[in-house]
């Protein structure tokens, strides 16, 4: 009966370790690619090691873009619902944004994100949204890269993007590294 037990507990852990992995492969697989501009952040974890903090053009959404109208202030965690369409460049801007979630036009990606502690910034008239793709980590001693980054983000119909690439000057960042 323990044996039993025991092989029971084994496969059911094992059964959760294995899903958790193919839910992760699947949205990577089957997502939306897109590319997004960042803004440099370098710091170190001594007990996580070398990672980058991608700030993106994304991240400050100006109010004007809300619907309904956002005045002022949201609370800090408020789910923010954001619209990303391709510009010119192939690089994906904020269409339009909400607390509601929405249904985006054809060309258009819904990427699911929440207010920061950052959250209201009088000078853009923009709130402060954090998606969740804001760390990348990186091999040991290659966490302060010089040139542009860039990303190209997997957005899932979930919305909840994942970060699949990082670039350094249009390079993917293990090989600009070497160099």
């Amino acid at each position: 009966m323990k044996l039993k037990l025991l092989i029971l507990v084994l496969a059911l852990q094992s059964a959760w370790l294995l899903g958790t992995a193919a839910v992760q492969e699947h949205a990577l697989a089957t997502g939306k690619v897109i590319l997004l501009e960042t803004a440099r952040v370098d710091p170190r974890d001594l007990l996580r090691g070398d990672y980058l903090i991608l700030n993106y053009k994304i991240s400050d959404v100006p109010t004007n873009l809300f619907s309904p109208p956002v005045t002022k202030d949201l609370p800090y965690d408020t789910k923010i619902y954001v619209a990303l369409a391709p510009t010119t460049n192939r690089f994906y801007v904020v269409v339009k944004a909400s607390t509601n979630e929405f249904v985006p036009a054809a060309d258009e990606v819904l990427l699911k994100g929440r207010s920061a502690w950052l959250r209201w910034n009088a000078a853009t008239n923009s709130i402060h949204v954090e998606y969740g793709l804001e760390r990348y980590y990186v091999a040991e001693g290659t966490g302060n890269p010089a040139g542009k980054l860039t990303a190209q983000v997997v957005v899932p119909a979930s919305g909840h993007g994942r970060v699949k690439e990082v670039f350094v000057d249009g390079k993917p960042y293990a090989e600009a590294m070497k160099e």
